[in-house]
């Protein structure tokens, strides 16, 4: 237990250094800057899928990890061990962005972006962000339920999951910076409070409600149309 919440830790941490860390660097500005952003933590899935995966399962994210306690893969003892390292790792990669570029005023937190509040609003706009890290949420947790459903399916698993969160991402950044992550926004988050920032902060909840119901979503919707579950039960 103990290896894996290492692992997931690590995985987490290197997440936020590289993902968040090519968002400060490109300021995500322009369609360069998206796709640099997107492909970034996309690769950083596929790269910690091939080398702590065997470890912990490398979900590095406590979405992934309440989608896999629903569908009864693992227990609420190692679903709490993995949340509190992917926590601590989002923050350990945050204190990292911090020192690389000499402050903690930009780590690349989530906020629901302009093209959002203005055409909804402050108000609308804060619940218009949900309803988007729902549905992003519920896309990329679908992709890994099914990829990782069937072991003929380990020599892609990464790939598939990297270009999934690749895929939300190039959507998502204009809306809300794209979370599908609680850890991640978490971590950036409050540090960027010592700047004097607490935007990021004040919205954090949608970042933590909206990738969990949407984990809860697809877990629940992958339970039911999962035919080879079905098939499997029957021969039982």
């Amino acid at each position: 237990m103990l290896k894996k919440c290492i692992a997931e830790c690590i995985g987490t941490m290197v997440l936020v250094i590289f993902g968040c860390g090519v968002a400060v660097a490109t300021g995500c500005e322009g369609n360069a800057g998206i796709i640099a952003t997107a492909l970034a933590f996309g690769l950083v899935i596929v790269a910690m899928a091939y080398s702590i995966g065997n470890i912990s399962g490398c979900h590095i994210n406590p979405a992934v990890s309440t989608a896999i306690l629903i569908s009864g893969k693992m227990s609420l003892k190692e679903y709490i061990g993995y949340v509190l390292s992917q926590i601590l790792g989002a923050f350990i990669g945050a204190l990292f962005l911090g020192l690389f570029f000499g402050g903690f005023s930009s780590l690349g937190a989530n906020t629901v972006q302009t093209v959002i509040t203005d055409n909804y609003g402050d108000l609308g706009g804060l619940f218009t962000g949900l309803i988007v890290e729902i549905v992003l949420t519920f896309v990329f947790i679908l992709a890994v339920l099914g990829v990782t459903s069937k072991t003929e399916n380990k020599s892609v698993t990464g790939v598939v999951i990297g270009l999934a969160l690749t895929l939300v991402h190039l959507l998502g950044i204009r809306l809300t910076g794209t979370s599908v992550n609680p850890a991640r926004s978490i971590g950036p988050a409050v540090l960027q409070m010592i700047s004097g920032d607490f935007t990021a902060i004040s919205q954090i909840w949608i970042f933590i409600v909206g990738p969990i119901v949407g984990a809860v979503f697809a877990a629940l919707v992958y339970g039911l149309i999962d035919g080879n579950k079905k098939e499997n039960d029957l021969k039982a």
